[in-house]
């Protein structure tokens, strides 16, 4: 039998007599890609280079994976805007999304704030999984601003499609127990969005769609409980 970490939810009730009934609702595996046994992580990596890292959080088990694309949404943008226009975000990374012709030859991270697929617009980017299945990362970030609440959906609301679809998932609290996030680096890059989708350059402020140009590498350690996505 393989040995993964696996997510418990349960409820503990009081009986008369002060004795706790506990109530099992949930066990899954902490499990979705990565069968690898370790993968081994930079000892000292250069603080320039660093994307995004962190410590737990992540469910993908051990992995190397070089990434090819970032479709990237810009949280203090996201919150600005109106609700109709967050459901349109949610539409453009669909769009984003069907231009991924092959997720194993173009391995592309989604990055955006807070839950990815709420009914929510306040709380994340309202997105179906049919708008992020070709996703090979899936990233939350943590953001405290306007309405949108620093609350995770921790893969929950998609969790059985990341299993199948075979994508890793991470959640990013910068500044939190390590936790790196370098959205300066997204910043400086060109955002191809305007010439992919012209007709939604007015939310390129807000939507990234970035193709680094030297090599971007995802590198995960369940031992360690380490993640980092570094350039080389």
């Amino acid at each position: 039998m393989n040995e993964y970490p696996v997510d418990i939810e349960f409820t503990v009730n009081f009986a008369h007599d002060q004795k706790p009934i506990v109530n099992l609702l949930q066990c899954r595996p902490l499990q979705t890609r990565g069968q690898q046994a370790h993968v081994q992580m930079p000892a000292d990596p250069d603080p320039q280079k660093i994307l995004f890292k962190c410590e737990g959080y992540f469910m993908g088990g051990s992995i190397r994976h070089d990434i090819k694309k970032i479709i990237y949404v810009e949280p203090a943008a996201y919150v600005d805007l109106s609700l109709s226009g967050k459901y349109d975000v949610a539409r453009l990374v669909g769009e984003l999304n069907k231009r991924i012709e092959d997720k194993e030859t173009e391995p592309t991270i989604f990055l955006g704030p807070g839950r990815w697929g709420t009914t929510t617009p306040s709380l994340g980017v309202p997105v179906s999984f049919h708008d992020i299945n070709n996703a090979a990362v899936l990233a939350e970030i943590a953001y405290e601003g306007g309405d949108l609440m620093p609350e995770m959906s921790f893969g929950t609301h998609f969790f059985l499609d990341l299993v199948e679809g075979d994508i890793f998932y991470v959640a990013l609290f910068p500044g939190k127990g390590g936790a790196v996030f370098n959205k300066a680096m997204l910043e400086e890059m060109p955002n191809h969005l305007p010439e992919v989708l012209p007709e939604s350059a007015k939310y390129a402020n807000v939507v990234k769609f970035l193709q680094p140009d030297r090599k971007l590498r995802l590198l995960s350690d369940v031992t360690s409980q380490k993640a980092i996505c570094l350039f080389d």
